[in-house]
């Protein structure tokens, strides 16, 4: 297994991009919650992440609304079901945990699907920042909830909030 990384300036920060086999693996903001550590993400090399940098450049720039790249997700077979999912919520709209936890067929699983949603190693790519709290609060997210806010009015159209700094 060969895997390399690089970063990436985007709107919200520098992105450390990883890559396990020539497939985006890791995605992590500044002080993203469950961070691997750095000498995990292998030697800096920029060679595989055109087509990654060429779609994030697209999308905060307003003209992707759904990415297309091929990815190595390291996870539980769970998280994997999570994850498909997250990739079914549109661009600009938002679900609860709990009706994640229904597409999924097991209702009663919201907590789970919060800690599957929180391990994400691709955020913004599978849209994890999607998913908030019952009552449509902003509740986790692994490169913060000042992130996930602007994120949010980002795709909503809402560049008041989204320009805020966070």
């Amino acid at each position: 297994m060969t895997r390399v990384h690089t970063v990436h300036e985007s709107p919200y920060g520098p992105l450390t991009l990883v890559a396990t086999d020539g497939a985006l693996s890791g995605l992590y903001m500044t002080d993203h919650r469950h961070r691997p550590p750095l000498e995990t993400f292998g030697e800096r090399d920029e060679t595989p992440f055109g087509e990654t940098i060429r779609q994030l450049e697209l999308y905060f720039s307003g003209e992707l609304t759904e990415f297309d790249l091929p990815l190595h997700l390291a996870g539980t077979p769970f998280q994997h079901r999570v994850w498909a999912e997250l990739q079914h919520i549109p661009y600009g709209e938002t679900i609860s945990y709990g009706e994640l936890a229904e597409r999924l067929g097991q209702p009663t699983a919201a907590r789970a699907v919060g800690l599957a949603n929180g391990r994400n190693p691709v955020s913004i790519i599978v849209p994890c920042h999607r998913v908030v709290g019952a009552s449509g609060s902003l509740t986790g997210y692994g490169g913060g909830l000042d992130r996930k806010r602007r994120l949010l009015a980002f795709e909503s159209g809402d560049s008041a909030a989204e320009g805020q700094l966070f």
